[in-house]
């Protein structure tokens, strides 16, 4: 005896198991959105895991306040100090006078590559470490002309100061923003041409369009230290001042006394001074630096 069911609780037949998308009910449609996010989010979440642990163990930023004088030769070395150590390096080129003071007034920085004399006088004033500090090389100064243009003769004491008055116009670092410029307008003095000089002489350092005066013919006669002109296209070395008038100024680096992490600082100094590196420092316009 079968069962009576009314009406409208009667089942409807069965049917096949094919829904389309349309007939899913809303919720379910809620749910797997929600599981798709979830796997989308679970995804990222072990992307950041991995690349975290890829990092090398240890890795920082190290912040540097430089000369312009060092530039290329950073720009060479710093990409491999940075692969093999997973350390990030932001460089700040400073004028070396401008430099100075910010150090001494307590900038925040992790290190800084500048002229040895100023790092002692800083390293005295309790603002530099003496601990990890090195020497990368020494500077020599040069004299630039225009490309195509016959080169003076500046071998001789002699020579070099009938180049500067024989000069119709000549260019050199801001004096009171660059040892070179200090050291120049010194030696002007000495050589008793000051006066002669200074009515064509134009202040400009090398990196911030000096050397381009020199290239487009608006200055005759630039004076810079080597490293700043060594790539620079357009100019033609008239060689290095003579012995007797040469700055030789030693460039090196040291760790900042506000400092509060100072290994990753002190291996960025080791790496540059390092004998493997000598090579670099020394095709890129610095002789090495005195024992």
């Amino acid at each position: 005896m079968g069962i009576f069911w009314p009406a409208r609780l009667r089942p409807e037949p069965a049917r096949q198991a094919r829904l389309t998308l349309s007939e899913v009910p809303v919720s379910t449609n809620i749910e797997a959105g929600g599981i798709i996010k979830s796997m989308k989010w679970i995804i990222l979440s072990i992307a950041v895991i991995l690349v975290k642990i890829s990092a090398p163990a240890g890795a920082a930023e190290i912040a540097v306040m430089s000369g312009g004088a060092p530039r290329e030769v950073l720009a060479t070395l710093i990409p491999e100090f940075e692969k093999r150590t997973g350390h990030h390096v932001k460089i700040n080129y400073v004028l070396i006078s401008a430099l100075r003071q910010k150090i001494l007034f307590g900038e925040i920085t992790d290190l800084v590559i500048m002229s040895t004399s100023i790092i002692d006088n800083l390293v005295e004033a309790g603002r530099l470490l003496s601990e990890g500090r090195d020497s990368f090389g020494a500077l020599k100064l040069v004299a630039i002309v225009k490309k195509g243009t016959p080169p003076p003769d500046i071998s001789t004491p002699e020579a070099f100061r009938n180049a500067l008055l024989n000069a119709k116009s000549v260019i050199y670092s801001t004096p009171t923003s660059t040892p070179s410029g200090a050291h120049l307008t010194n030696l002007l003095s000495q050589l008793d041409i000051a006066d002669a000089v200074e009515k064509k002489l134009t202040y400009r350092p090398a990196l911030e369009g000096g050397v381009s005066l020199v290239a487009n013919g608006t200055a005759e006669l630039g004076i810079y230290p080597f490293s700043e002109v060594i790539h620079e296209h357009g100019v033609t070395s008239a060689g290095e001042l003579p012995d007797e008038f040469q700055l030789n100024l030693i460039y090196g680096a040291a760790v900042t006394a506000v400092n509060k992490n100072a290994e990753p600082a002190m291996e960025l100094i080791r790496y540059l001074a390092a004998p493997e590196n000598r090579e670099t420092w020394h095709r890129l316009g610095f002789d090495p630096p005195p024992p």
